[in-house]
C-alpha cells in the first residue's frame, strides 16, 4: 500500500523538502592532515569551494548517495581502503539558499589518496590542508570542522588511526596521523609505549621492516590489530593554559 493509500494522509500537506549528501575526506599527506574540496560550478555559490555531495536520488539509500557523489564530483570510485561513516544531520532551515535542504554529512578517511579532479558539477577538485579550508559554501565550514572534532575524539578511544594508514605501516607514521590529526606534538618514546601496551591495536609484521630516512635500523612494521577500541584510552594531551 503507497502513503497516497493510507486512509486520512494527506501527503499535500506537508511542505517538500530535499535530502542531501555532504562528505568531509580527509587523509594525510607530508605529516599534514588534508580535506577533499570541490569547486561549485553551478549555482548556488558557484566559484566557491565546499565539501562534495549532492542530492539523494528517490531509489538510493544515503550511503549509497554519498559514494555515488564522491565519484562523481572527485573522481575517486571504489577507492581501496576508503573509510566511510555517518557523522550527523543538518537541518536548519535555512541553510539552502534554494529551499528546505536537509543534509547527511559522512567522514570518510583515506591512505595514500589519490588525486581528484572535477565532474559532474563540480568545475575542480582538489586536496587542501585543513588548515587553509574555509571560507566554504553553505554551513561546509561547520560540518568539516565538527567532522575533525569527531575523527579527533574517535583516536582516542578507537583504533580508527589505522584507516589513515596503509596496510602496512611504521608506529612513526601512525604517530604522525594522531599529531596531524590532534595538531600537536607527541613523544615518541612514550607514544610507542602506549600503542604497544594496549592490546590488539597493532600487529608486528613478522621480519618486516623500512628505512624511513637517515641513520639507524630500519624500522618494523605493523599493520591493524583485531581490537575496535582502545584500553585504555589515548588521550590528546591537554592544550597549555596562559603563562602566569
Amino acid at each position: 500500500m503507497s502513503g497516497n493509500d493510507l486512509p486520512g494522509y494527506d501527503k499535500h500537506a506537508y511542505e517538500p523538502f530535499a535530502v542531501t549528501v555532504d562528505l568531509a575526506v580527509f587523509t594525510i599527506r607530508d605529516g599534514t592532515l588534508h580535506v577533499l574540496l570541490v569547486e561549485r560550478g553551478e549555482e548556488p555559490y558557484a566559484g566557491r569551494w565546499a565539501l562534495p555531495g549532492g542530492f539523494v536520488q528517490p531509489d538510493e539509500a544515503a550511503e549509497t548517495a554519498a559514494r555515488r557523489e564522491l565519484a562523481e564530483e572527485t573522481g575517486l570510485a571504489d577507492v581501496v581502503g576508503l573509510h566511510l561513516e555517518q557523522l550527523r544531520t543538518y537541518s536548519e532551515p535555512d541553510r539552502d539558499p534554494r529551499m528546505r535542504v536537509v543534509s547527511v554529512a559522512f567522514t570518510a578517511l583515506l591512505p595514500d589518496a589519490p588525486e581528484a579532479h572535477g565532474g559532474s558539477d563540480a568545475a575542480d577538485a582538489r586536496w587542501v590542508p585543513y588548515d587553509r579550508a574555509a571560507g566554504l559554501a553553505f554551513d561546509h565550514d561547520r560540518i568539516l570542522a565538527d567532522a575533525r572534532e569527531r575523527v579527533g575524539a574517535k583516536l582516542e578511544y578507537t583504533c580508527l588511526a589505522t584507516a589513515f594508514c596503509p596496510p602496512e605501516f611504521t608506529l612513526g607514521e601512525l604517530q604522525q596521523v594522531y599529531e596531524a590529526v590532534w595538531g600537536t606534538a607527541l613523544d615518541r618514546p612514550n607514544f610507542r609505549r602506549k600503542v604497544l601496551a594496549t592490546a590488539g591495536f597493532v600487529e608486528q609484521v613478522a621480519g618486516a621492516s623500512r628505512l624511513t630516512g637517515g641513520r639507524g635500523k630500519p624500522a618494523a612494521l605493523y599493520r591493524a590489530g583485531t581490537a575496535t577500541a582502545l584500553h585504555p584510552p589515548l588521550l590528546r594531551p591537554a592544550p597549555e593554559g596562559p603563562s602566569a
